[in-house]
């Protein structure tokens, strides 16, 4: 699975059509080999960055979290993302019918997860946890995962282009749905006293 990431970069609409040519994997084999892998950049690196290189708000001394902390937090990051790839799997798969598309959950899944890689990679900037670095390359991040979801999906599920942007924009939708809702967790998180803790 992780040989189609290059692709995905360099040549989207060929390595769409590479990746639904592909045999039937099963969602267990698609985290193991996949998503965890992945998923495991942006929260790792968030450690390593608060932890080690904090981040600096104008001519104060940089601020980090306690080891402890920045553990929970990379864990519950983590989760996050790996519930939320299988939440936007289960919708394909859900919606796919609408489109007279016949896909299986993992299949649904593993294009979920193809379609995030440009997040997952851009959380590598979380090394350094700087404001404008972190905006400039979660936004590229972003732009590039929506790009992916309108070239990726009509070749994915075989219709045609135009009920592919319909869907697509359906999928955008309930994926910044989601986004709202992990944030909202944290925030509720935080204000039961689950919250991060500065050295």
């Amino acid at each position: 699975m992780i040989h189609h990431v290059w692709g995905l970069f360099t040549h989207p609409d060929r390595e769409w059509q590479e990746i639904r040519g592909e045999q039937e994997e099963s969602i267990r084999h698609m985290y193991l080999t996949h998503t965890l892998i992945l998923a495991a950049i942006p929260a790792v690196s968030a450690y390593i960055g608060t932890t080690q290189m904090g981040w600096v708000i104008g001519d104060r001394a940089p601020v980090m979290l306690t080891h402890e902390s920045a553990i929970w937090m990379t864990i519950m990051s983590y989760i996050a993302m790996l519930a939320g790839v299988a939440i936007m799997g289960g919708f394909i798969h859900w919606m796919a019918r609408t489109y007279d598309a016949t896909p299986s959950l993992a299949r649904c899944v593993a294009f979920a997860t193809y379609t995030a890689t440009p997040l997952f990679i851009g959380g590598l900037a979380a090394l350094y946890p700087h404001l404008w670095l972190g905006m400039l390359i979660g936004t590229a991040a972003v732009c590039y995962t929506v790009y992916l979801l309108y070239v990726g999906l009509p070749t994915f599920m075989n219709i045609p282009a135009d009920e592919g942007f319909m869907f697509s924009s359906s999928v955008l939708a309930v994926g910044l749905v989601v986004l709202v809702a992990i944030m909202a967790f944290t925030v509720v998180l935080w204000g039961i006293g689950v919250g991060p803790e500065y050295t």
